[in-house]
C-alpha cells in the first residue's frame, strides 16, 4: 500500500444555488418532476441533503429556481421596437415580429424541458418570467396601447402561449395512433362529419399552426388597438 501511488482527488465544484439549479434542470430534464428529489439531487451532486438546506429552504424552491432558469436560457427580444401607432406601415410590423419572436422563442424553450408544461400553475415571479412579461408589456406599449387594452391584450397573448405550448407537450400519440383515430373517425363520419372530412387527426403541424394562430390573435389585438 506505501509503494502504491496517491490517487488523484476529483475537486468538486463549490456547492451554490446556481450549481443546484443546474443539476436540478439536468435531473428534470432526465426523469420528469416525478424524478426530483432532494435526496436524488444530493446524490447526483455528491453532497448530503442537509448540504442542501444551506442554500434552498424547501423542494418547491428548487423547482421554481428551476423553472424561472430555463426563461433566462437566452435573454427576450432582440432590438426595441420602434414607437407607432398599433396597425401603420411599419411600426405595426415591428411591434408584431417583436412578440412573434419573443413567444416562439419562450415555447420552444418550455417545449426543449417538456417539465416545465406541467408547472404553469405554479405562481412564480422569478426574475427571468418577469424579464419576459416586462418585454411583451413593453412591446404593447410602443405601439400605443394603455389602460384595459394593455392588460387584455398582455393576458390574452400569454394565455395563447401556455395553451399551446401544455396541448403541444402532452399531445403524445404516435402516427400509428393518429392514423387509427383518423380511420375510426371516418367510419363514424355520419356522426362527426367535419372532423371525418377535415383530417382532423392527422394534423401535425404544431409549429406552424403556434405561428399562424398567433397572427390571428395578433390581429385582432391591432384592431381593438385601433378603435
Amino acid at each position: 500500500m506505501w509503494l502504491r501511488e496517491s490517487r488523484a482527488v476529483r475537486e468538486q465544484p463549490p456547492l451554490t444555488r446556481a450549481r443546484i439549479v443546474d443539476e436540478a434542470v439536468a435531473l428534470l430534464d432526465e426523469e420528469g418532476i416525478d424524478g426530483l428529489t432532494m435526496r436524488r439531487l444530493a446524490e447526483r451532486i455528491g453532497s448530503g441533503v442537509t448540504t442542501l438546506y444551506w442554500h434552498v429552504d424547501t423542494k418547491d424552491d428548487v423547482v421554481d429556481l428551476a423553472l424561472d432558469a430555463i426563461l433566462g436560457e437566452l435573454p427576450p427580444g432582440g432590438a426595441a421596437p420602434g414607437d407607432g401607432t398599433v396597425g401603420d406601415g411599419a411600426a405595426d410590423g415591428e411591434w408584431r415580429a417583436a412578440i412573434v419572436a419573443l413567444l416562439v422563442d419562450w415555447r420552444t424553450t418550455m417545449l426543449r424541458h417538456p417539465w416545465s408544461a406541467a408547472l404553469l400553475q405554479r405562481p412564480t415571479l422569478g426574475p427571468n418570467l418577469l424579464a419576459r412579461m416586462e418585454f411583451l408589456q413593453a412591446t404593447l406599449v410602443r405601439p400605443g396601447f394603455s389602460g384595459a387594452h394593455l392588460h387584455t391584450a398582455t393576458w390574452t397573448l400569454y394565455n395563447y402561449l401556455m395553451g399551446a405550448t401544455v396541448a403541444r407537450a402532452s399531445f403524445q400519440l404516435s402516427e400509428e395512433d393518429r392514423e387509427t383515430a383518423q380511420r375510426r373517425l371516418r367510419d363514424r363520419s355520419e356522426e362527426f362529419p367535419t372532423l371525418s372530412a377535415h383530417q382532423y387527426m392527422l394534423e401535425d403541424d404544431w409549429d406552424g399552426t403556434f405561428v399562424t394562430g398567433l397572427g390571428y390573435v395578433l390581429d385582432g389585438i391591432a384592431a381593438a388597438g385601433k378603435r
